[in-house]
């Protein structure tokens, strides 16, 4: 964690900062490795400390040996004795996750506070997100952990799916196999669009009858140590009809020369234009609604993006999502997904899901 602290602070200079608020949990955890649901870190350069409540004194101790811990029971003079102590002036808050009141209150603390004349907040998102980008090898044996589980869910469970089953059924056995193949918890809500439910890319489990036949969209994922996997499979049940046979094949040409195809220093809009170029031109370009992927770490959905009009640069070691989709309505919809890393060479799938 003491590298991942560095890096931050290596950043205050270019920002013109003296120190940082963290207010995020998933950047609280990544930067002090403390999983606890409630505490700040504030980080100077010569300083870390971790504030939490009473709950999670103990733990954050045992989570976080590079940080000062100190309990609190809320407002915010723990921070004006810190910004005293440290003598810092300008200091970055995270303005992409402090909520209005939070920011308000605290601006209304160091206003009241007379010694701290010349003290600003500097609105200074994403510090911690850019570093996240590249894992470290930490950071990818858990996320290959989560990975793992929902993988082996996925094979474990479409063998079993059989017409009369309905949508929520299939939701629970799969969020029961992620748990038995070691997931701590499932990553996201899992997505589980039978028949024409399949035309709507995130519809949510129903009660919807699973018919012989019937296309199904499966999208789920595992988070394991605080790491999300995130993986879709598209299958028939029973015979597949000429409809599901010719759309799954474009879909998954795309993706797999999206997979093939993208190199270092590529955008996200140049490697999204890889799959979506081939689905538009079997004719289907308006059925692919949404981007082509995304990063995945800590958060289900994290840089850098992969779609249409993404500028982010896939450096090498980026891990991120590939998942190219066609939905028709009234009849289904088709997508795949696997969470790849971008090499030397070009990407490597890490989700080993039949296909």
């Amino acid at each position: 964690m003491k590298e991942r602290v560095e890096g931050l602070v290596a950043q205050f200079p270019e920002k013109e900062l003296d120190g940082v608020l963290i207010s995020a949990p998933e950047n609280r955890r990544y930067l002090s490795g403390f999983s606890g649901s409630a505490g700040y870190l504030f980080i100077t350069k010569d300083n870390a400390v971790l504030v939490t409540d009473s709950r999670y004194t103990e733990q954050a101790g045992n989570q976080s040996p590079d940080f000062e811990v100190k309990q609190v029971k809320g407002g915010w003079s723990w921070l004006i004795e810190e910004i005293k102590a440290s003598g810092v002036k300008k200091i970055g808050f995270e303005s992409q996750d402090m909520t209005v009141s939070s920011y308000n209150g605290l601006l209304d603390a160091i206003k009241g506070d007379s010694s701290l004349g010349g003290v600003t907040l500097v609105p200074a998102p994403g510090l911690a997100e850019n570093q996240r980008i590249i894992k470290d090898a930490e950071e990818l044996a858990l996320l290959q952990l989560a990975i793992d589980a929902s993988d082996k869910a996925m094979d474990q469970v479409c063998p079993t799916i059989v017409p009369g089953m309905t949508e929520r059924e299939v939701a629970w056995k799969m969020e029961v196999a992620m748990r038995n193949f070691g997931a701590d918890s499932i990553s996201f809500d899992t997505i589980v669009a039978a028949g024409p439910n399949g035309a709507m890319a995130h519809h949510m489990p129903s009660d919807y009858v699973i018919k012989h036949g019937d296309p199904i969209v499966i999208d789920m994922g595992a988070r394991v140590g605080g790491y999300c996997s995130d993986l879709s499979r598209s299958i028939a049940v029973g015979e597949a009809d000429e409809t599901f046979k010719k759309i799954y094949d474009i879909v998954l040409g795309s993706q797999l020369t999206a997979i093939n195809t993208v190199k270092v220093a590529m955008t996200g809009e140049e490697t999204d234009s890889l799959s979506r170029d081939i689905i538009a031109a079997a004719g289907y370009g308006d059925n692919f609604g949404h981007s082509l992927g995304h990063g995945v770490g800590l958060v289900i959905h994290e840089n850098p993006r992969v779609g249409p009009r993404s500028p982010d640069i896939l450096e090498l070691n980026t891990v991120f999502t590939v998942e190219p989709g066609i939905y028709l309505s009234g009849w289904g919809g088709i997508r795949i997904e696997d969470i790849v890393i971008l090499k030397e060479d070009g990407a490597a799938p890490l989700s080993k899901a039949t296909k």
